[in-house]
């Protein structure tokens, strides 16, 4: 099998569906315009090399995902202390609700569960936008990365000696049960991505074996009121 037709199988980026893996399929099966030469293999081995990733870990745990992604989080934090706020308001308009309802007419009880029905709905639209353009936000971000991590993947690739690379992100598309950890390349492939890609001001490094945590998207997720307005 030919290294310079290197074989990425299942890289698929299943972050919540919110990386999407159609750029990175493309970016895989594109031809590599000028090839690296390619490696031997080890002395004694078979002559096919095989290395496992996780190309999640590997994107959150680049100097430049990790810096890029913060300030992704940074940009939307207004707009998850806003979402709380309402939710607040809204839960404390159902407490008082649950408790004076009984001291209540019929007209004044159905009046405020009105007004909580129809902030209930604002704020699970609000949510709901937020949710939505930070995930399209957070994708395409993933998808640069990704990109310019599969070149660095290939080069590093070829330049190793491996034929085939399995990504290990989703266990569902790539059922890997065991591997040795020879096999496991995230972290040379974070290494090399950080040396040609060089971030100004990059966050200290974390310490070997740490694992990349994926940033939260805006919350509060609005509760399902309890009183009278129900749920959209």
């Amino acid at each position: 099998m030919s290294i310079s037709k290197i074989q990425i199988l299942a890289l698929s980026l299943s972050l919540s569906a919110a990386f999407s893996p159609a750029a990175f399929a493309q970016a895989a099966s594109a031809p590599a315009s000028a090839p690296a030469p390619v490696a031997s293999a080890p002395a004694g081995s078979s002559g096919t090399r095989i290395g496992v990733l996780n190309i999640q870990e590997a994107i959150l745990a680049t100097e430049e995902g990790k810096k890029e992604f913060d300030a992704l989080q940074q940009k939307f934090s207004p707009k998850q202390a806003e979402l709380k706020t309402e939710n607040d308001e809204v839960e404390n308009l159902k407490k008082q609700l649950d408790t004076q309802g009984s001291k209540l007419n019929d007209d004044e009880k159905a009046s405020r569960a009105r007004a909580i029905e129809t902030k209930q709905k604002t704020l699970q639209r609000n949510f709901e936008d937020a949710q939505s353009e930070y995930q399209q936000a957070e994708q395409e971000l993933a998808n640069r990365i990704g990109a310019k991590m599969l070149t660095v993947l290939q080069k590093y690739a070829e330049s190793h000696g491996y034929a085939v690379v399995l990504d290990v992100s989703n266990p569902q598309t790539s059922p890997v049960l065991w591997a040795t950890q020879t096999t496991v390349i995230t972290k040379d492939l974070v290494d090399a991505y950080n040396a040609e890609n060089p971030v100004v001001g990059a966050p200290a490094t974390k310490p070997a074996g740490a694992a990349a945590t994926r940033p939260s998207a805006p919350s509060p997720k609005p509760a399902t009121p309890s009183a009278t307005p129900k749920k959209p």
